[in-house]
């Protein structure tokens, strides 16, 4: 799950069709320009040369040290595409038809899309954490919270399902349990100016309650 104050419902499903591509440009110096030079010329890249897609590690450690909030979200998006891409033709077929299903409200047959996504792949964050958003909008929230805890349970680092919890505990009235959801939050996702926003808020109301 993913985006706050419970904006969370277009945390997931939204980016299971996104694609991560990776691109590496390599700047050569132009051939017969100024002196004569005795250094080691660069080497060329054929340009057919594979590039390594990077992976999810790759992209978490990157966010955690990007600063530039535009940048930072570029990282978050390839991320939650990764997660919610399963190396199943069969699977992302299920996830897309829940996805279809449940932005027409047809919640039933969103379910039984997702949950036949979990049973084929138990492992899988993305069917977790996308029928744990599903939940959320239904208003089934110890649902919800029940498929968080199976996401974070596989991937602690998964910031989508960290900030519904945190939501869905803000919901709850529960703010001390939520702000210290928003810092984990911000331990994978420091750049998030909207979650400094909200952990800036929550701080000053609880010192205010503590005084």
């Amino acid at each position: 799950m993913r985006r706050f104050s419970l904006r969370l419902a277009p945390s997931l499903a939204i980016l299971s069709t996104l694609l991560f591509a990776g691109a590496v440009a390599a700047q050569v110096p132009e051939e017969g320009v100024g002196a004569a030079t005795t250094e080691t010329p660069v080497e060329r890249i054929p340009m057919n040369t594979p590039v390594k897609p990077k992976t999810v590690d790759d992209l978490l450690a990157e966010l955690k040290r990007e600063r530039n909030p535009q940048a930072a979200r570029q990282l978050a998006n390839a991320a939650m595409a990764t997660w919610s891409e399963s190396s199943s033709p069969t699977i992302n077929l299920l996830m897309q038809w829940s996805a279809k299903a449940a932005a027409e409200k047809r919640n039933a047959a969103a379910l039984d899309f997702i949950d036949q996504a979990i049973i084929l792949k138990p492992d899988f964050v993305g069917a977790w954490n996308q029928r744990a958003t599903l939940h959320f909008t239904m208003g089934n929230y110890q649902k919800s919270v029940s498929d968080i805890e199976k996401v974070l349970d596989l991937e602690p680092r998964h910031f989508g399902a960290i900030a519904g919890l945190a939501g869905i505990l803000t919901e709850r009235g529960s703010k001390d349990a939520a702000l210290k959801a928003w810092e984990r939050y911000l331990e994978v996702f420091p750049a998030d100016r909207e979650a400094q926003e909200i952990v800036a808020k929550l701080s000053e109301e609880l010192a205010g309650q503590r005084t």
